[in-house]
């Protein structure tokens, strides 16, 4: 009788946590699934941005947009430091928020 007194409080929150963990670790899966598709929607394209899109961007002022458009194309977002567009951390802000799509043919 004591033995079944001290189990049962563990059993109960042993006995919640087995249930309730495969519909949580549905929804989170479902949420973390869903947040990839809306960035990549988001994305800027800097070969095909005008320069007002452009400078909606952190650390891009007018200059730094003229100076994208007239480098294109980019096959790489990367290729705007490598080619010394702009700087390292200014790459470093805006790199999440940009792509270089490859024009079809």
């Amino acid at each position: 009788m004591t033995r079944r007194r001290f189990l049962l409080p563990f059993a109960l929150p042993l006995a919640l946590c087995a249930f309730a963990s495969p519909s949580t670790a549905q929804t989170t899966a479902g949420k973390a699934a869903a947040k990839p598709a809306a960035m990549k929607s988001a994305l800027l394209d800097i070969n095909t941005a005008s320069k007002t899109d452009l400078m909606m961007l952190s650390g891009v002022d007018g200059a730094s947009a003229d100076r994208i458009i007239n480098g294109r194309p980019f096959t790489k977002k990367h290729q705007l430091v490598s080619r010394k567009i702009v700087s390292h951390a200014v790459y470093d802000l805006i790199k999440d928020q940009i792509i270089a799509k490859q024009a079809t043919k």
